[in-house]
């Protein structure tokens, strides 16, 4: 059963439905790096990420890797090697931190977006993630962590989120 984006303020899995914000611009068929949009289409699920200096491990079936203060996501245009991945922050790319202080990143799941062959310029880092106040995101989709956690319990590595 897939995790489906209905509308711009509504994630729905199963009998669920969670509150939910998206990309600033809307939704896109032909994303690109830095436009603000949430891609269109059928995608799959990484691994969860969590600060488990801030939360314990939660219950789920994905496999769950802690936040390092080191750890990074590359989302530098010219480099084909590590765009679109999780590096270090030793690499001389530009990147999104994943060890944030504001929260959003306390929980996040990469939506295998532009991901297995990545196109430098097609979007990076587009993540499932925490919200507080679910402002629009860079293309993200954020939800409440109470509602993350609930998610968490009901998917696994298989499951894949429709954005329409």
């Amino acid at each position: 059963m897939p995790i489906v984006l209905k509308n711009k303020d509504t994630l729905i899995y199963q009998d669920f439905i969670f509150k939910c914000s998206i990309g600033k611009k809307g939704l896109s068929k032909r994303k690109v790096e830095g436009d603000y949009k949430t891609p269109i289409g059928i995608y799959s699920l990484d691994k969860l990420y969590y600060r488990s200096d801030r939360i314990k491990k939660p219950k789920t079936k994905l496999k769950c890797i802690p936040i390092k203060k080191y750890m990074v996501w590359c989302n530098d245009v010219k480099s084909k090697k590590n765009y679109n991945k999780l590096t270090n922050i030793k690499q001389k790319v530009r990147y999104e931190k994943m060890y944030r202080f504001d929260g959003k990143y306390n929980l996040l799941i990469p939506i295998k977006y532009n991901f297995l062959k990545p196109k430098p310029g097609k979007g990076s880092a587009i993540f499932l993630h925490i919200t507080k106040n679910f402002k629009p995101t860079a293309g993200c989709i954020a939800i409440k962590e109470s509602d993350f956690l609930i998610l968490l319990r009901l998917i696994n590595k298989k499951t894949k989120i429709i954005i329409k």
